[in-house]
């Protein structure tokens, strides 16, 4: 997400390498680079033009006064403080109280409003504890509700609807009612979108917003439509004044236009963003944590939260003993597989991590532990519980049903086997050095 912007940007911070300090002329050719890659980025030139005046007022100001610090890095410096400001300053939650709260969400048709709809559902449910209604008022689009209906019983939450009723707004009221009756804290309307603004599209989310008076109005927006996504976000909060954005598909070609300007062209903050289809794939928007990103230094806090998000503390200690004895297995490997999957694709989790954005262009499949699990899932239940039953007439077995030869089935168990002999060495806290130096070898399947 964001790598030409941070390409460019990048381009321009290392103008400043060798520099002794900042000048009035370094520092006029980085504001001419940063400008460019933010219109490039389809930030509005208007906007881009505020934002780099107000980065060289400050480096101008401080360039006689922090003499210690490399020119680049103060500019880096002042630049994310700017991005920072421009996107918001700092998150901002979402209001889920109520005698039920009511969210409604709003946008056009294809920006990925239905698939937030489920992934807020869950996040309310399992982040925040609420027992959660999901309504289905799109009663336009073809098998909109079935989608909806899939994603409810995907995430494990009920789902309000009247298929034969063709009034969104009669089916939005009944729904708060029926949410009152059934003591849901929580009730997600999930609106039409067209494939345009137009006025009877507006009249009825307006219609739906007054019988309903919402405690939090969500406008969906795709990101990778860029500026036409600010303008668009632009038409919205004029009639029907939401309460912030949600930024979809930001693992798509981004350029970061929608990001960079939704905050200064409305006024109302993004609140999420979502970056992959799975359920689990949303996050609360941080605007520090983004310009980190954008500007190439990574976001651990986020991944670290997501990492936590999977943890489960009475597996941690079944795993722990099995480890101490070197007992780990294929099962528990397969275990480890899924709680990394739910994280994330594996390019977005490199981002987050300092210095790993350099691997940006790495060819990683987001696929390959479908490999691994391919092999894994070929076994028998006593082969993934004992791996040392594995010989080779076994490994034949295993090659033919996964669909894989047997030298990649001997660098998989070879591999397994590595990592299992260096999360035994760590349970006993020794050969460090060693345990490094193996982790170096092991590059999974190919």
């Amino acid at each position: 997400m964001f790598d030409t912007l941070s390409e460019k940007l990048e381009g321009a911070f290392k103008n400043l390498t060798g520099d002794g300090k900042l000048t009035e002329l370094n520092i006029a050719q980085s504001i001419k680079e940063i400008r460019r890659a933010l219109v490039a980025a389809d930030v509005n030139y208007k906007i881009a033009k505020e934002f780099t005046d107000n980065v060289k007022a400050q480096a101008l100001g401080t360039r006689n006064v922090l003499n210690a610090v490399k020119p680049g890095d103060l500019m880096v410096k002042i630049v994310m403080d700017e991005m920072v400001s421009l996107m918001g300053g700092q998150s901002v939650g979402i209001n889920a109280k109520g005698s039920p709260a009511v969210i409604l969400i709003a946008g056009l048709q294809g920006s990925g409003k239905t698939t937030f709809t489920g992934k807020l559902s869950k996040y309310l449910k399992e982040k925040k504890h609420h027992k959660v209604l999901v309504t289905a008022c799109d009663v336009y689009r073809p098998a909109a509700i079935d989608q909806l209906t899939v994603l409810s019983e995907q995430v494990g939450v009920e789902i309000y609807k009247e298929p034969e009723n063709k009034n969104p707004i009669e089916i939005a009221e009944n729904a708060v009612v029926y949410a009152k009756q059934n003591q849901f804290n929580v009730v997600i309307v999930d609106t039409a979108g067209r494939l345009s603004v137009d006025e009877a599209m507006m009249n009825e989310i307006e219609g739906i917003k007054n019988a309903i008076t919402p405690t939090e109005t969500l406008f969906v927006v795709d990101s990778m439509t860029g500026q036409d996504a600010v303008n668009t976000a632009a038409a919205f909060n004029e009639k029907i004044d939401y309460d912030g954005v949600v930024l979809t598909k930001l693992d798509g070609d981004t350029r970061g236009g929608a990001a960079l300007s939704v905050k200064y062209t409305v006024g109302k903050p993004i609140k999420f963003v979502s970056t992959g289809e799975t359920m689990e794939a949303l996050d609360v928007f941080h605007p520090d944590r983004m310009a980190q990103r954008i500007l190439g230094m990574g976001d651990i806090v986020s991944f670290v939260e997501k990492a936590q998000d999977q943890f489960d503390e009475k597996e941690a200690k079944r795993l722990e003993k099995k480890i101490k004895k070197n007992k780990f297995d294929f099962n528990d490997f397969l275990g480890q597989l899924n709680q990394i999957r739910k994280m994330g694709d594996i390019k977005s989790l490199l981002g987050m991590i300092p210095g790993m954005g350099k691997l940006k262009n790495l060819d990683i499949d987001d696929n390959a532990f479908s490999k691994v699990e391919a092999i894994i899932l070929s076994m028998t239940p006593q082969e993934r519980s004992n791996p040392e039953l594995l010989n080779m007439s076994r490994k034949k077995r295993i090659a033919k049903g996964s669909g894989k030869n047997i030298h990649e089935i001997n660098m998989f168990i070879k591999q397994f086997d590595q990592m299992r002999k260096m999360m035994h060495m760590m349970s006993k806290g020794k050969g460090m050095q060693q345990m490094m130096g193996g982790m170096k070898n092991f590059r999974g399947l190919n």
